[in-house]
């Protein structure tokens, strides 16, 4: 059985302040001092992002002074702006955590590459679907590092590595795949998988893709 959502990840749902002053602040990073943040800055100048803060770090370093900063700097209203969701955050877990905190400080977030926007109703239902996906992620997770040894003691090994991809997993991302907003990689990347683990794992991949209507909305199940 799943556990419930915390209070902060319903509050993606609540509605924006009745007034928005339509400030918006953007953030890029890149990985190293060797790549360019041109092509990230360009986007969300496109969009008329006020001010602009960057990082040439890891996503993986809880060190991004500009992130902090510009965490800082946003004020209510204020709409926070980012190329892709892989350039905010370190995992989907993190994200999540970062735009409940904005919420609750009634900043928006939208993130360029996925078109996802917490300042419409529809932006806020998805980024709540994308919670309750990572604590169904982190479940799978745990229940694999627990069976995983299980398993592999009784077919007489030492250890054993748990497996990622399940038919829950395969399920999700075939009710995901219809939907032109999310990318193949966007949705390996919700899922903890790659790419290509969706291909060979999902042979219909690509009629999934054109048919464009998701399952839950053809009343049935695939």
């Amino acid at each position: 059985m799943s556990t419930p959502l915390e209070p902060d990840q319903f509050e993606l749902l609540v509605a924006e302040p009745a007034v928005r002053p339509e400030i918006h602040i953007g953030y890029a990073r890149v990985s190293t001092d060797g790549q360019k943040l041109d092509r990230q800055i360009d986007a969300l100048n496109q969009v008329g992002c006020r001010r602009i803060f960057a990082d040439k770090r890891s996503g993986k370093n809880d060190l991004r002074p500009e992130l902090k900063a510009c965490h800082a700097s946003l004020q209510r209203g204020d709409t926070l702006v980012v190329p892709a969701l892989d350039r905010y955050g370190r995992s989907l877990q993190d994200r999540i955590n970062m735009v409940s905190e904005l919420r609750r400080r009634e900043i928006g977030f939208t993130s360029l590459h996925e078109r996802l926007d917490t300042t419409t109703p529809g932006g806020r239902l998805v980024f709540h679907v994308f919670a309750a996906l990572a604590e169904f992620i982190r479940e799978l997770i745990v229940s694999g590092t627990r069976e995983g040894p299980a398993a592999a003691r009784a077919c007489g090994k030492v250890g054993g590595r748990p497996t990622v991809v399940n038919p829950d997993i395969i399920k999700a991302a075939r009710d995901m795949l219809p939907n032109p907003e999310l990318s193949i990689t966007s949705i390996a990347k919700l899922l903890g998988i790659s790419p290509g683990t969706l291909y060979n794992h999902i042979p219909d991949l690509r009629e999934l893709r054109t048919s464009r209507i998701p399952a839950q909305l053809e009343g049935g199940t695939r």
